[in-house]
């Protein structure tokens, strides 16, 4: 999940980025309306993380053109504003959830499993299929019922293609969920990573599909 956290408060911003990195979640900080602005139309954004209160502005405001540039994007509003007021308000502005600082770090990654659940279209953060179990939730593989190591990049990886099985998931996509908007879209880093996957959860898993990108088959028979 490619999330586009919008805060000022620097130790708070890299603090959550490296929280959520080890969750396999991949991150950009915007510290102002005007930068996050210029970000937005740079990456397709999963999710956005919202200040109120920022230098340029209330982040209220920028509501109406993340509604508009990205309908189908949650928005979790991050703020100090603990009155019920303030939650009607951000509510009622377009935010779709709402987070009073400070707040413990996994609540918040309950949330964005949540958002990644509505995404997939499933109730459920745990993905089955013949031989191998993906638990987005607990960040954990089993294959053939024994668990599955992965570094942080595999895992992100994974992460992507699971949210969306059997979706084709372009190379460019895949590249910003390893290394966000500084990706080299030009290395073979990619192919390292898919052949590391595939050989810890089963090469038929992950399907290249030439010119167009890769998915991960439900259906493939484990090997």
């Amino acid at each position: 999940m490619h999330l586009l956290l919008i805060e000022d408060d620097a130790p708070l911003a890299h603090a959550l980025l490296d929280f959520l990195a080890g969750q396999g979640f991949i991150g950009q900080c915007a510290p102002s309306l005007a930068q996050a602005r210029a970000l937005l139309p740079l990456a397709h954004w999963d999710a956005v993380l919202l200040d109120w209160q920022l230098p340029d502005g209330e982040g209220l405001t920028l509501l109406p053109l993340l509604r508009r540039q990205l309908p189908d994007s949650p928005v979790l509003m991050l703020t100090a504003r603990d009155q019920i007021t303030d939650r009607i308000r951000g509510l009622d502005a377009g935010a779709d959830d709402y987070l009073v600082k400070p707040f413990d770090p996994q609540e918040l990654l309950a949330r964005l499993r949540a958002v990644e659940r509505r995404i997939s279209g499933t109730h459920s953060a745990v993905l089955r299929m013949p031989g191998l179990e993906i638990d987005l939730g607990r960040h954990q593989v089993l294959r053939d019922g024994q668990p599955v190591e992965l570094t942080a990049k595999e895992w992100a990886l994974l992460r992507v293609l699971a949210q969306r099985p059997e979706r084709i998931h372009t190379r460019e996509s895949l590249q910003g969920a390893l290394y966000g908007l500084d990706g080299d879209a030009s290395s073979n880093t990619l192919e390292v990573f898919i052949s590391n996957l595939r050989r810890k959860i089963g090469r038929a898993r992950i399907q290249t599909l030439r010119g167009l990108g890769y998915r991960l088959q439900l259906g493939a028979a484990p090997d």
